[in-house]
């Protein structure tokens, strides 16, 4: 018998639990409003029972856009200091959740360090760890042993699991009848479809999905409905493969909130800027405005080495649209596994595209970091500017490069600087560069 309540079930019982507190504080809401965001599925706070160092984070309507960094180690790339440092860099910069993709050899031992130092979220995706921790092939897995990976983590203390569960044989039906140029790309979905095509069987997440949540409930871990049929080109977005699954996506969620297990649904993909918005729209629709969580979208398909800034693009107007979770993407998508710069780019552009969609969406409070630099801008404050700049190493070491003659400037204007030129003449002063040494 447990002794203690999930999120969502202290929430419909209306019990403020210390997870509601910390996030309402964070959020500037109050706790009852939370509670009862938490309480229909708008808000999840995912929060392991187990993950005893977690720093807790709302994600949904009327709360700051999250970010997340993937990150873990891989056959090519299993050095797990590196993986440590890109753990470090996410949580310099502020980055409020993190997700362990880890696929090669003891998975166990990273994903159980990662939990205990770290105050983000953690989130996995099992599937991506059943054949090493199994250590069998795909095609001798079992669907019991796809819930043995899946408790392996929640016992770990993770605190949001990718499942996914929407890629049954009525999705597959509809994704192989419309055809695609790019298949399946969800590496968790790639892999659950040739298990389904090479056993006969149901998707054993959506044919077990009951015991599934029974122990997800058991740890209070949020599931992420994966989106395995999500497009990886702007040409396959918004085809009868990525509806379908998200209609089984929606009935998902409802099934989940009965068992009191909080949710959250994942999203395209490369997408096209013009379907953005009617794609978030649609989700909220079809998901009964559970949590949103996208990767990119990326806008479009031509720019190896600078998907983060498509990605971001994508993410300020998925998020301005009504997504609430933002997955980090690197300039090394579609190329390698990202070092540590590929991880800070990835992290800043995130940040400025969450940011950017809070002040479209008129979040109370998300404008006061702008009018603060504003302010130091024009005073000429830069070692203020740099406190206050997402990157502000970056800003100070740009500044420093080609120092300027005149330290209220910069060396892109010189004395010719608008500001400084506009504040003088306001300040009763006359304007002369000739006569100035």
């Amino acid at each position: 018998m447990r002794s203690y309540k999930t999120q969502m079930e202290a929430a419909k019982e209306g019990i403020p639990t210390p997870q509601m507190e910390t996030v309402a504080k964070k959020e500037n809401m109050d706790t009852h409003k939370l509670m009862e965001l938490v309480a229909c599925g708008s808000v999840a706070i995912p929060a392991n029972i187990r993950h005893t160092s977690l720093s807790p984070e709302g994600i949904g309507a009327g709360l700051k856009t999250k970010i997340n960094v993937n990150l873990g180690i891989s056959g090519d790339c299993n050095n797990y200091d590196r993986e440590m440092q890109k753990v470090d860099l996410a949580l310099k910069f502020g980055a409020e959740a993190i997700m362990d993709l880890s696929n090669y050899g003891k998975t166990n031992i990273f994903r159980k360090e990662l939990i205990a130092k770290s105050p983000a979220m953690i989130g996995t995706v099992p599937m991506y760890d059943a054949v090493g921790y199994l250590e069998k092939d795909l095609l001798e897995i079992t669907a019991q042993d796809f819930l043995k990976v899946i408790r392996a983590h929640a016992e770990d203390g993770v605190d949001f699991m990718t499942i996914h569960a929407g890629i049954n044989k009525r999705a597959v039906k509809a994704f192989r009848r419309e055809g695609r140029k790019m298949n399946i790309v969800s590496r968790g979905g790639s892999l659950l479809f040739a298990w389904m095509e090479m056993t006969g069987n149901e998707n054993p997440f959506y044919e077990y999905y009951d015991d599934v949540l029974e122990i997800l409930r058991e740890f209070d871990v949020t599931i992420s409905l994966g989106d395995a049929l999500r497009p990886g080109c702007i040409d396959d977005s918004s085809d009868a493969g990525q509806i379908s699954e998200l209609i089984e996506l929606g009935d998902l969620t409802k099934r989940a909130w009965d068992k009191d297990v909080q949710v959250m649904v994942e999203g395209p993909g490369h997408m096209a800027m013009n379907e953005i918005a009617a794609n978030m729209i649609m989700q909220k629709r079809i998901c009964h405005n559970a949590p949103f969580y996208v990767l990119g979208p990326l806008v479009t398909d031509i720019a190896p080495g600078y998907d983060h800034i498509t990605s971001a693009i994508g993410g300020a107007i998925a998020a301005a649209s009504g997504a609430d979770f933002l997955c980090y993407v690197t300039p090394a998508e579609h190329l390698r596994l990202p070092d540590l710069n590929d991880v800070k780019e990835g992290i800043v552009a995130s940040k400025i595209a969450a940011h950017a969609a809070d002040i479209a969406k008129g979040l109370p409070g998300a404008r006061d970091v702008d009018n603060k630099m504003a302010e130091a801008r024009h005073n000429m404050d830069w070692e203020e500017m740099f406190k206050i700049a997402i990157d502000g190493d970056k800003a100070k070491a740009y500044f420093e490069s080609t120092p300027p003659a005149d330290r209220h400037t910069c060396s892109m204007c010189g004395k010719m600087c608008a500001v400084r030129t506009t504040n003088m003449i306001l300040e009763g002063k006359k304007v002369e560069f000739c006569s100035e040494k």
